[in-house]
């Protein structure tokens, strides 16, 4: 299944909630993305309707196996090139989270590969 931009950036937001919190509900989602309440709703049915969480009746979000695999994927590509932004070309770590926040969703798995080989 591919995933859209915004499907992968809420996947990745929830599995940081999840590490920094234990738990993760709707509420949790839209202050950290800065989206209504309503937004994450509707992106949650999706997300669920892919297979990619689970919901319980209290709220609670999950990560399905295939979830937390495509969240982990991302949140490794947006932290190895942060590092790279920022550690190699000495970009403002600000900026270079920014950056590679964008760049994670389109860089190819060819280049990505090569970049966490300059990195070792």
């Amino acid at each position: 299944m591919s995933l859209l931009e915004s499907g992968e950036n809420y996947l990745e937001t929830i599995l940081v909630l999840m590490q920094k919190n234990g738990s993760v509900r709707s509420i949790d989602i839209a202050e950290a993305m800065g989206f209504t309440k309503a937004s994450v709703s509707r992106a949650m049915s999706i997300l669920k309707k892919e297979d990619y969480i689970i919901m319980d009746p209290d709220g609670s979000i999950h990560l399905t196996k295939e979830g937390l695999k495509k969240a982990n994927a991302i949140y490794e590509r947006h932290t190895t090139l942060t590092q790279f932004i920022h550690k190699i070309l000495k970009v403002d770590l600000e900026i270079a989270e920014k950056d590679a926040c964008r760049i994670e969703h389109i860089i190819s798995d060819e280049t990505f590969k090569g970049i966490k080989k300059l990195l070792k």
